[in-house]
């Protein structure tokens, strides 16, 4: 079971591909500062991942305002998240968590999803500026999208 409200939340520190080169983003860069929205999802150039992601971009203004950094988190590459995000238009910085390691300390990978071992659920987080989580949840469905009006309001509490 993913881990839940009232929980600290895991540190972490991920790659993303930029234009520059890969970079390391962690949990720690906006602590005290930011409120974090975490979008784990299954798979890279997927259909309901990349509706997803899209849809965050284009809606990104609505979190900004609410003083939270959104970030995207898959067990893909950062090159193939990279080429990903590029064809899609995804603004969003995409994470990657080759390794499994964040995705297990949330708790949320698959054992096995169509055969593929260790891909993250599709879940959702919402950190606080103090590293708690305030808002959590995991779908075993992945075609399920994570419940965006809740992860707004949870960022105005």
């Amino acid at each position: 079971m993913a881990l839940q409200p009232g929980t600290k939340a895991p540190a972490f520190s991920l790659k993303t591909k930029t234009a520059d080169g890969l970079k390391d983003v962690a949990l720690a860069d906006t602590l005290g500062k930011k409120q974090t929205v975490l979008l784990f999802f299954p798979l890279a150039f997927t259909s309901v991942c990349t509706t997803e992601m899209c849809n965050v971009s284009e809606n990104f203004a609505a979190y900004s305002s609410l003083n939270a950094a959104v970030y995207a988190i898959s067990v893909d590459s950062p090159f193939s998240q990279e080429a990903w995000a590029k064809a899609n238009k995804i603004t969003i910085p995409v994470l990657s968590d080759f390794n499994k390691d964040v995705s297990k300390a949330y708790d949320v990978l698959y054992g096995d999803l169509l055969g593929f071992k260790g891909v993250s659920k599709r879940s959702a987080f919402v950190i606080g500026t103090d590293g708690v989580i305030k808002y959590a949840s995991s779908n075993d469905d992945p075609k399920v999208l994570p419940d965006f009006v809740a992860i707004q309001a949870a960022l105005k509490m």
